[in-house]
């Protein structure tokens, strides 16, 4: 695996802490049985409801993780960044039978699912990119953002023994984190959620 995939992120809104603590990061399906906060968008549920995984589960079925949570669907939810947390997750998932990868957000009409020993096709270098606008360029700036979005998809859940921490964007969400019951390390981390260098 690339040298820079040290952990796999999860873009999670803080009051559903418990509940992962509890069940870990459920599949779409999974969670529409429970009580639960959602970043998700509609639009691109609706086209991920229709998704089937060739050789695996429909898309759905997934918990889906991303490489590098500093992409444009946590740019998307940035006004509401004090309720949100990065959850880390172990690279140890992508060893768990049925994971599949994705070279680009998996909703996208052009994406390819690969079996995770597949990793060098993914664009790693735009993944862990700061900065995924191309002005001049509007093909490279529709590619680059969809590679941003690369995904690891485990299927039905991740369990919370693979959890390792959380990443918040300043102190006071720190704190309401913690206050929420969660039992990971809590990191500041203000440029991951944009802020500071290389903003978007």
């Amino acid at each position: 695996m690339d040298p820079r995939v040290t952990e796999l992120h999860s873009i999670m809104p803080m009051v559903n802490i418990g509940s992962v603590m509890a069940h870990g990061i459920l599949s779409y399906e999974r969670a529409a049985a429970q009580a639960h906060a959602s970043v998700a968008m509609q639009p691109v549920q609706d086209l991920r409801d229709q998704k089937v995984v060739p050789g695996g589960l429909k898309l759905h079925q997934y918990a889906n993780l991303y490489f590098h949570a500093r992409n444009p669907m946590l740019f998307k939810r940035l006004g509401d960044a004090a309720n949100l947390c990065v959850l880390r997750v172990s690279t140890e998932v992508l060893t768990l039978e049925g994971t599949v990868i994705s070279d680009q957000n998996a909703a996208s009409s052009w994406v390819r699912f690969l079996h995770p020993s597949q990793w060098s096709e993914l664009a790693f270098d735009d993944i862990y990119a700061m900065d995924w606008r191309h002005p001049d360029d509007p093909v490279a700036y529709w590619r680059h953002k969809a590679r941003k979005c690369a995904e690891v998809l485990v299927p039905h859940r991740v369990e919370s023994r693979f959890l390792r921490g959380t990443y918040v964007i300043d102190v006071q969400a720190q704190q309401r984190l913690l206050g929420l019951g969660c039992g990971l390390p809590v990191s500041v981390d203000p440029v991951l959620f944009f802020r500071q260098a290389g903003g978007v």
